[in-house]
């Protein structure tokens, strides 16, 4: 028996397939599977409502602010770290101000509303925002000092636009007019200060006018032999030191000779017939010692100079003098 053809099945026509449903169901069940804790919640919380159409922008400031601080303070804009953006392509580093730039705020902004936050009260801000008060208000009131910035709390929670613009106005007011008068009354003391100070210099130039004229007064009635007395010493003392420099120049000298000898000795090519160069550091350290010795001379000279410019005939007077008590005592021992 011949078998028949079976009838041929009619074409099943599928639905089309939603590629931007399926996407969205599957970023939420990875979502749902990879955030368990509330922290994170929060944070693919708030990174979704960025997502969504200013949904974020949405909120009251209040909230927006509150859900902000938290997030700050406890650092959970790190949980981003290593996700992809929005866009699906780059991914995060887990930073603040990549945080508030994906939920459209600067960090300027976000920062300065959690101040506010912080400064207000959950209760004031919100009630403040209602009211239509604006950021360059809210910085005229953070200024204040802290039992006015009560006050001004207690009435923004009352709801009160009017009593809390006319209260604030007069705080502002009290405090300028107070801030000018503290500033008249600094300017005054500077005033004063400066004309102090000018009258202790005064009084501390004549006072060391009055001290050399007194040292001079007693100069002239006390005997030039006791007026001479510390000045030889000085003069004494002054040798003395300078002896000691002189002895350490020349102990300099020695010890540029020796590690002079040392060089040559060490160094294998040394030819006593041929030209030899020291080190360059060995020739340097020379300069430094020569222009010493020579400064030290030259001022040696000029003091000497100046002395004999001055007293040159009275020095040869007593050396003169004294030449000839020697030769008295001289003559005395052969008598």
């Amino acid at each position: 028996m011949a078998r028949t053809a079976n009838p041929t099945k009619e074409a099943i026509e599928l639905p089309a397939i939603d590629e931007q449903g399926i996407n969205d169901a599957m970023n939420t069940m990875t979502t749902i599977q990879s955030e368990y804790n509330e922290e994170r919640d929060l944070v693919n919380q708030l990174l979704g409502q960025a997502q969504m159409a200013d949904a974020f922008a949405k909120f009251s400031l209040t909230v927006r602010t509150s859900k902000l601080n938290f997030v700050k303070e406890n650092k959970l804009y790190r949980n981003l770290k290593g996700k992809k953006s929005p866009n699906g392509y780059d991914f995060l580093t887990g930073t603040w101000e990549e945080f508030c730039n994906l939920l459209g705020i600067s960090v300027q902004k976000a920062d300065l509303d959690i101040q506010n936050l912080k400064e207000f009260g959950e209760e004031a801000l919100e009630s403040m925002s209602q009211m239509g008060i604006g950021y360059r208000e809210l910085r005229q009131y953070r200024k204040l000092p802290e039992d006015q910035k009560t006050a001004l709390i207690d009435v923004a929670k009352a709801g009160d636009k009017e009593a809390l613009v006319e209260l604030a106005e007069e705080f502002i007011a009290k405090n300028a007019k107070e801030k000018e008068q503290l500033k008249k009354e600094n300017s005054n003391l500077q005033a004063d200060y400066k004309a102090l100070s000018k009258r202790n210099a005064d009084v501390a130039k004549e006072k060391e006018e009055l001290a050399i004229k007194l040292a001079q007064f007693e100069m002239k009635t006390i005997p030039l032999d006791e007026r001479l007395e510390p000045f030889k010493k000085q003069i004494a003392e002054t040798q003395s030191r300078m002896d000691k420099l002189f002895e350490e120049q020349r102990q300099y000298v020695d010890i540029m000779y020796k590690l002079m000898l040392e060089i040559l000795e060490n160094d294998p090519d040394y030819d006593p017939e041929k030209p030899y160069s020291l080190p360059e550091s060995m020739q340097i350290a020379l300069l430094t010692l020569n222009g010493s010795a020579v400064l030290t001379l030259d001022q040696a000279r000029y003091v000497h100079h100046e002395l004999w410019s001055k007293f040159d005939s009275d020095i040869m007077e007593a050396q003169q003098r004294q030449e000839s008590l020697v030769n008295e005592n001289i003559q005395d021992l052969y008598k």
